[in-house]
Order: structure tokens, then C-alpha cells, then sequence
């Protein structure tokens, strides 16, 4: 009788845990855009203005927008999902000379990771679809490395940082705009 009534909680656990997680995604594009929209104001809050002394260093990394157009709405997600993912890798190592408001680091931080947690639970099963197009994955892969390389080549210095700055704004704005349409 013990496991019996112990299988039933986790059922109705498991339950309302898909009903919430469900809830959370219809309402996901709204919300989501109100997180980058965070996430925007916190880059900007991170540091300055972009520094002079960095305008000569400028380099073009050229996000490959078409991972962000497929036809499914649900493979969007996951390629925003594996985005955020990349980003916070970046923006979670070598950033002692990026000479940043700690703060807003943080909270840029935990607002990428608390997305990367809902986009998960939305986009569990989708992910399978998304994995078949192994090229968008590889472009995503690939640009993101060539941004890591560059803050390595850089050796993680004040101007590659504000660079990687710029370029990760660019992006998020990118996926407002896609956010906007689905």
C-alpha cells in the first residue's frame, strides 16, 4: 500500500510539473522578450560606452542568421536555447580585466541561466528535430568559437571583452526579432 500511495504523488508531482512547465511555455515568446530586454539593459549596465582605444580592434563575426529561420516554431526555440547556452559559457569564464559592474554580470548571468532552464523544459522533445540539422548546429558552433578564439587570442583583455559585448547585444537582439515574429 506504501508504494502504491508513493507512485501516486510522484504521478500527481510529475503531473503538475508538465501542466505548470506547459503553462510557462504558451506564455514563453512574452516573456521571453521581457528577458532579453533585461538582458539588454544589463550588457549596457555591464560597462561603459564601447571604448575608443577599442574602435581599431573591431572585428566582424557574423552571426549565421539562418539558424534562427526555420519553418517550426519549436526548432526556433531549441536553436535560441543552445544560443543562451553558448553565451553563458562565454560570459562565464576569464572575465577578470573585462572591468565590469559585478552586479549586473550576475544578474546577466542568472537571468541567461533561469532561460536556459525554461527553454529546456519546453523544448525536450524537440530537440530530436533540431539535432537532425546538424549543419545549424555547427554554424551556431562555429561562430560562437570563433568568438571564444578571438577573447583567447586576446588573452581576455579589456577590448576583446567589450567586442564580445557588442557582438552577444547583437545577437540577443537578433533573437527579439525573431522572438517578435513567432
Amino acid at each position: 500500500i506504501m508504494n502504491a500511495l508513493a507512485l501516486i504523488q510522484v504521478g500527481l508531482i510529475l503531473l503538475c510539473t508538465t501542466i505548470v512547465s506547459s503553462l510557462q511555455c504558451s506564455h514563453h515568446p512574452l516573456q521571453q522578450r521581457k528577458v532579453i530586454e533585461n538582458s539588454l539593459k544589463l550588457l549596457d549596465k555591464m560597462g561603459e560606452k564601447f571604448p575608443q582605444q577599442c574602435l581599431r580592434e573591431k572585428m566582424s563575426f557574423r552571426f549565421p542568421k539562418q539558424v534562427l529561420k526555420p519553418r517550426q516554431k519549436e526548432i526556433v526555440k531549441v536553436a535560441i536555447e543552445e544560443i543562451f547556452q553558448h553565451i553563458f559559457y562565454i560570459f562565464s569564464k576569464n572575465l577578470t580585466l573585462a572591468a565590469w559592474d559585478g552586479t549586473a554580470l550576475e544578474q546577466f548571468q542568472n537571468g541567461l541561466y533561469q532561460q536556459i532552464e525554461q527553454l529546456e523544459a519546453c523544448v525536450i522533445k524537440k530537440k530530436t528535430l533540431y539535432f537532425q540539422s546538424k549543419a545549424n548546429r555547427l554554424k551556431l558552433k562555429k561562430y560562437f568559437k570563433k568568438i571564444d578564439c578571438f577573447l583567447k587570442d586576446k588573452q581576455h583583455n579589456l577590448c576583446s571583452w567589450e567586442i564580445g559585448r557588442a557582438e552577444m547585444r547583437r545577437c540577443l537582439q537578433l533573437i527579439d526579432k525573431v522572438i517578435r515574429k513567432l
